[in-house]
Formats: structure tokens, C-alpha cells, sequence
């Protein structure tokens, strides 16, 4: 039976650390729903009602197009081990970019990875507990390196390129705040 919480309480947050994988929906007014698959080491909870994640380069940047047009995202944890949950956290989030004010301060929170484009702030509105019982069991097996050499190959100059060619819009034409 799911079960509602107005904040983070200490056994969802050693349950998110716990976790290698998470997935990030969000959605604009109109247009595709989005859902990310996101993992490496690129989540940091603040405080009951605070997380952030890092989000590197990637094939798109939908979630950027719709917390700027209207801040929803809903991120969730899930055990593929023994014990199983679902854990759910709504709220409404902030794009950070390198170029705005409080950047510095949350990208200290994470690994230095080159294709770093954003730092996502979420206020938590709701957390939500579920069973998980229908979650298959999977072993996790080691992070992929595939997207840390791939911005390596390209650098700098070339990520900003491939940012602008690729990350300025989202599928339904929104802009993503990337320059």
C-alpha cells in the first residue's frame, strides 16, 4: 500500500544513497512526456525537502525544456534487490546553469565530469512509498564509461558545439536555456 510523506524522512534517504539508478519524469503544459534513466554518481540529497542532480551531456535535454516552463519533476527510486520499494519525490525544480548565480556552490557537490551542462534543484513537495513487489530482481554490475569517453573524445569545444547543434531545443521545440 503506498504511503504519503510531506518530506525526505532518514530511511528514504539511506534508501536513495543506496541506489544506483534512478529516473527523472518531467513534462511541459503541452507536448511528450519525458522519463530519464540517469545514474553515475550524480545525485546528492540536502535536506528533507532538498535533493540535486547533476545532469551531464546527452542526446536531449527535455527535462531542461520543461522545468523551465513549469518547474514539475517527479524522480524515482526503485530496489531491484531483496528488500522491495518504490520511492517516489515530487516537486518543483530550478535548471542551474554554469553561467547562473549558485552554480559553484552545488556543482562542488559532485565529481568533476567533463560534460557537466546542468545542475537541477528540486524543492520536494511530496514523497511516496511504494510496494515495488512486481520490480524484478537485477544485480548491478559496474557504471558504464561509454558517456565519460565520449566527452572526453570531444572536449570542450566540442561538447559546447554538439550542445548547440543538438541541446538547444526540446522534441517539441521548447528552449532548453543552453547558450
Amino acid at each position: 500500500m503506498a504511503k504519503q510523506f510531506e518530506e525526505l524522512l532518514p530511511d528514504h534517504t539511506d534508501f536513495i544513497n543506496a541506489q544506483h539508478l534512478f529516473f527523472v519524469g518531467s513534462a511541459g503544459a503541452e507536448g511528450f512526456v519525458n522519463v530519464s534513466p540517469k545514474g553515475m554518481d550524480s545525485l546528492r540529497v540536502l535536506g528533507p525537502n532538498r535533493l540535486i542532480w547533476l545532469n551531464l551531456t546527452g542526446s536531449g535535454n527535455e527535462t531542461a525544456a520543461h522545468v523551465l516552463e513549469n518547474g514539475r519533476m517527479t524522480i524515482m527510486f526503485c530496489s531491484f534487490g531483496k528488500q522491495p520499494l518504490i520511492l517516489r519525490v515530487y516537486g518543483r525544480a530550478d535548471v542551474i546553469h554554469p553561467r547562473d548565480d549558485g552554480w559553484d556552490d552545488l556543482v562542488d557537490h559532485f565529481p568533476d565530469y567533463l560534460g557537466t551542462r546542468q545542475v537541477f534543484d528540486l524543492g520536494i513537495e511530496l514523497v511516496q512509498t511504494s510496494c515495488g513487489f512486481g520490480v524484478p530482481y537485477y544485480d548491478f554490475r559496474g557504471e558504464r564509461d561509454t558517456l565519460t569517453n565520449w566527452a572526453s573524445k570531444k572536449g570542450e569545444d566540442g561538447l559546447q558545439a554538439y550542445w548547440t547543434e543538438k541541446n538547444q531545443l526540446s522534441l517539441d521545440g521548447k528552449t532548453t536555456g543552453i547558450r
